[in-house]
């Protein structure tokens, strides 16, 4: 039996059939180049009480803490690492609680306090915590050291507040200022240098050498 037999369709017809599947697949395209724009993403206003004072923006609603602090506010010191939450750099205080700041969104913290690590101290007058990690060289490149501090500080906050972390042995008791809790507390906070040593004595002495 031939070839066209075994076909339902002649050769010109297939060819026919492969111009307009070829054309069809082409149109949208074409339409595209001349359709309108996309509308612009929806925007909100928010304002963030940064570092004691009122910052108002007006936001794309995908944007998150972090590029609102770098990209529109342009506090810098607050820094991108990993963007997925796993190394800590972008830590700051809201409402006295560490946050990743690549994790939220800007328009959720409508009048939130917010505290960067340039709201904590500046060269002129350092936040204690700032000047023991200068002290016991808590930092090598200095790319993670605003995370470390921002959440070096709201750990100790945290156990003041009597907040257990997972190794606290006693639920009932205020959790100390101790090496294995600073450990555990801060083991979100990457430092790819290793100067986990030294962090640890600055937390120690600013605790009041509890470590």
């Amino acid at each position: 039996m031939s070839a066209e037999g075994l076909l339902p369709v002649s050769r010109r017809g297939v060819i026919a059939g492969g111009v307009a599947t070829a054309t069809l697949t082409a149109a949208p395209m074409v339409a595209a180049q001349g359709a309108p724009p996309a509308p612009a993403p929806p925007a909100a206003p928010v304002t963030l009480k940064l570092n004691g004072r009122d910052t108002p923006l007006e936001l794309d609603v995908r944007t998150t803490l972090l590029d609102a602090l770098r990209e529109h506010v342009h506090l810098t010191g607050t820094k991108k690492g990993c963007d997925h939450g796993q190394c800590g750099a972008c830590t700051v205080i809201v409402n006295g609680r560490r946050i990743n700041s690549c994790l939220t969104l800007a328009v959720m913290h409508d009048g939130d306090e917010i505290t960067t690590i340039e709201g904590l101290g500046q060269p002129n007058k350092l936040h204690p915590m700032q000047a023991a990690f200068i002290e016991h060289d808590g930092f090598q490149c200095g790319y993670c050291t605003p995370g470390q501090i921002c959440s070096a500080v709201a750990v100790l906050d945290e156990i003041k507040a009597g907040v257990p972390s997972y190794v606290t042995v006693d639920l009932a008791a205020k959790p100390q200022a101790t090496v294995e809790e600073l450990r555990e507390r801060m083991s979100g906070n990457i430092c790819r240098c290793g100067a986990y040593s030294n962090i640890m004595e600055a937390m120690g002495e600013v605790a009041g050498g509890k470590t």
